[in-house]
């Protein structure tokens, strides 16, 4: 530590030099210049850490140099500073033999005014001069002194010298030092000063630099993170360094996903009457994955986008029954070693683009890229409608249920289009209120009328306010008995749910949310269904059953008031206020910093880890906050799309997520994740495992990331330094590549990145 001294300290004129040891909190003054304070330190070995403090002759600042870059500041020190220095060390022990001759010699030179503080030290090439001089004198003088017994010195230190000596603190020439005596007692604390401020915050809430530095323990000096405590699932910290390698899985599990295969849970439903079977059901602990999910054997690195929009192989998605069951509609054919995707689908086989071009004729204030930004396609199929939309800057979340039509989410997914694997049954969706700008339904196969609307009431809650529900389906045109009467359902029940119908076109009908309560609050109190209680929460989704009410607009307008595309990438949405968290004025501050704070990493992680030379298409933050990495990576030019995780243990800012025009979802790590293994080529955990550490096995959620991850698919993890040397471990036991870096604060900061590679 320094410290900075000042005439009113001391008692004495800065223009004097000299220097200070400080010891157990005890001041020692020895007058000396600066060639004398080289012959000192050439004679300190034992000495471990030691600070110089130069006083400034018009400030009171000290500016601070290690011995080690003494040399190259020497002229400038000697034109501008008064030499004031301040050794201090806690280890510092040095050795009588070693020291007292220095000092006694030296001693003997302070006592007039040298040549060395005069202005001709100011020259190089005669400071070295004098510098080389200085040594040969002090090395011939104790030369002289070894073989002479009975020399003598007026100001000889005793051999017994050590940094508890008291030296005289005035700046005239010091006398004979006095015997060592114990230092005084501390002064007793007066009762008003037993609390002392240890923060720089005062009690207004203003900046200040007059603050006390409290207690502190000196081994979170060295260690910033106690190890110790660090919970890790049931691992002990002895045998992380003797991680097996884990197995590879059976080769049933090469399209496992833990929560949607749990065959022992499923075949004991009571019902499955309502998708029940299509729902999470995760295994139990002693259940969990423990090992690698198998890669096919034939696996290829993917298409690059857009090429791969158009054809994947069939190796890593050998899978046929679609081809046969859809091959007719446009969806999809094979073709040698690739599957190709002509970009039709049930409602619309001659094509995606003339479908869209269709709806936008339909209602022109649907505005793709702009007004609307963000949609969700249900029941897609092998999701050519969002991957066409991507054309239009519009970013489309596909959903179907697992093996419906075998695989088609993973299909959507090798492609390089937004989806994950989601149902419409018992349970919300992961996904917020007034998440999405468009709901989309082409022969999604989806009874909307049944059970009182429940499952189009879950599609209100996630419709933004103003937001449009496209509907393709035989009802819509077709003229049966059957189905005119559904029909008719449809109309009636939109209609109590306040939707406007606004086009109808031969098999598509498009109806709008409305932006505000007013016809909610102006219906008949008997009408069905019912308004959602004021104490339901829209946003909380986490295995919350679907509810038959109506969730309420909020009567601020948030949620409906957002910018258009790509305004609303940047500029911190209403709804950031509304987000359960400590701060309030400062929300748009930390909003704006965590963006700057992620465009500046990922500008790295573009151009050191050439991300755009990866073929990276999939990409993951597990813990996604604001969407902050998401809208840098936009920034930056890389041609992906993010799928933003918002951990249940951290404050739910997904609805900002989705205002900014971005997707994400609601998860627990301590559980899989609703996706097909070999999903994303990039994870980005930023802070999770040292958040997530005492609630789940981290070893766990690196083996769920080795499911989902790409083969050649990266990992970026930044966390605290106790956490990334065990992942690293954890990593290389599962056969990745792994290197530590450095974060931006440096080698001795708390915190480093991880980087992983799952080579294939």
């Amino acid at each position: 530590m320094f410290l900075v001294m000042s005439s009113s300290m001391c008692n004495c004129s800065l223009q004097m030099e000299g220097v200070l040891f400080v010891r157990n909190n005890n001041i020692y003054y020895l007058p000396m210049n600066l060639i004398e304070l080289y012959g000192l330190l050439s004679y300190i070995h034992e000495l471990k850490t030691y600070s110089l403090a130069f006083h400034r002759k018009d400030d009171t600042t000290c500016v601070s140099k290690k011995p080690k870059q003494l040399l190259n500041v020497k002229q400038k020190l000697t034109n501008h500073y008064t030499l004031i220095c301040y050794l201090t060390s806690s280890k510092f022990v040095p050795s009588p033999a070693l020291i007292s001759p220095a000092v006694t010699a030296m001693r003997t030179t302070t006592t007039t005014k040298s040549f060395f503080s005069s202005d001709h030290i100011t020259n190089p090439k005669t400071f070295i001069n004098i510098l080389i001089i200085s040594f040969l004198s002090l090395s011939f003088f104790f030369t002289v002194k070894h073989f002479s017994s009975d020399t003598t010195y007026s100001q000889k230190l005793p051999q017994s010298f050590s940094l508890n000596t008291s030296f005289t603190t005035t700046l005239s020439p010091p006398p004979q030092p006095p015997p060592p005596s114990p230092p005084p007692p501390p002064p007793r604390r007066k009762p008003e000063d037993a609390v002392q401020r240890t923060g720089i915050v005062d009690e207004n809430g203003a900046m200040t630099n007059e603050f006390v530095i409290g207690d502190y323990d000196p081994s979170l000096v060295e260690k910033p993170v106690n190890e110790s405590s660090v919970e890790t699932g049931g691992e002990d910290d002895e045998n992380w360094g003797k991680i097996e390698r884990f197995r590879v899985c059976d080769e049933s599990k090469r399209e496992y996903i833990p929560c949607l295969d749990n065959v022992d849970v499923v075949s004991r439903l009571n019902s499955t009457q309502k998708g029940e079977n299509y729902e999470r059901h995760c295994p139990a602990k002693d259940k969990q994955l423990d090992c690698l999910v198998p890669i096919p054997n034939k696996y290829k690195n993917h298409i690059p986008w857009p090429k791969s929009r158009n054809e994947v192989w069939y190796d890593n998605v050998p899978h046929t029954r679609l081809v046969e069951d859809k091959g007719g509609q446009n969806w999809i054919s094979r073709k040698k070693d690739k599957f190709v995707f002509p970009g039709g689908g049930t409602q619309f086989i001659h094509g995606a683009n003339q479908y869209l071009d269709q709806i936008s004729k339909m209602v022109p204030d649907i505005d793709f890229g702009k007004r609307v930004r963000v949609a969700l396609d249900v029941g897609c199929g092998v999701a050519s409608f969002g991957a066409f939309l991507l054309d239009r800057n519009v970013t489309t979340l596909s959903i179907a249920p697992k093996d419906v039509h075998e695989n088609q989410i993973q299909f959507a997914l090798e492609r390089g289009v937004p989806a994950m694997v989601a149902v419409f049954a018992t349970h919300r969706l992961l996904y917020p209120s007034q998440a999405f700008d468009l709901v989309h339904c082409s022969r999604c196969r989806i009874n909307w009328t049944r059970d009182d609307g429940i499952l189009l009431l879950e599609v209100n809650r996630m419709l933004r306010a103003g937001g449009y529900f496209v509907w393709a389906a035989q009802p819509v045109y077709k003229h049966e008995t059957k189905l005119q009467e559904q029909w008719k359902e449809m109309e009636d029940l939109t209609g109590r749910l306040c939707w406007e119908l606004i086009a109808k076109e031969g098999y598509v009908a498009i109806w709008r949310k409305p932006l505000n309560n007013t016809c909610y609050l102006s219906r008949n109190l008997d009408v069905q269904p019912p308004l959602c209680d004021a104490n339901d929460d829209p946003d909380n989704v986490w295995y919350v059953p679907l509810k038959a009410c109506i969730t309420l607009l909020p009567e601020n307008g948030y949620g409906a008031n957002v910018a258009t595309w790509p305004e609303r990438l940047h500029y911190p949405p209403d709804r950031l206020q509304s987000i359960n968290m400590d701060a309030f004025l400062s929300r748009n501050d930390i909003y704006k910093a965590e963006s700057k704070y992620w465009k500046e990493i990922t500008f790295s992680y573009v151009n050191v880890f050439r991300w755009k030379a990866k073929n990276v298409r999939n990409v993951m933050d597990m813990r996604a906050r604001y969407g902050g990495f998401a809208a840098a990576l936009h920034d930056h030019g890389v041609d992906c799309w993010v799928m933003n995780v918002v951990p249940v243990s951290d404050t739910n800012t997904l609805p900002v997520i989705y205002d900014r025009g971005l997707i994400g979802v609601v998860h627990d790590w301590c559980e899989p994740f609703d996706t097909y293994p070999r999903t994303y080529d990039i994870l980005n955990a930023a802070g999770l495992f040292s958040k997530e550490q005492k609630r789940c096995n981290i070893t766990t959620i690196m083996l769920e990331m080795n499911r989902i991850l790409r083969p050649n698919g990266h990992v970026y993890i930044r966390d605290v330094n106790s956490v990334i040397y065990k992942l690293e471990e954890i990593a290389k036991a599962m056969g990745w590549i792994t290197h530590v870096f450095d974060n931006g604060e440096g080698p001795n900061a708390g915190a480093k990145l991880l980087t992983c590679e799952k080579r294939l």
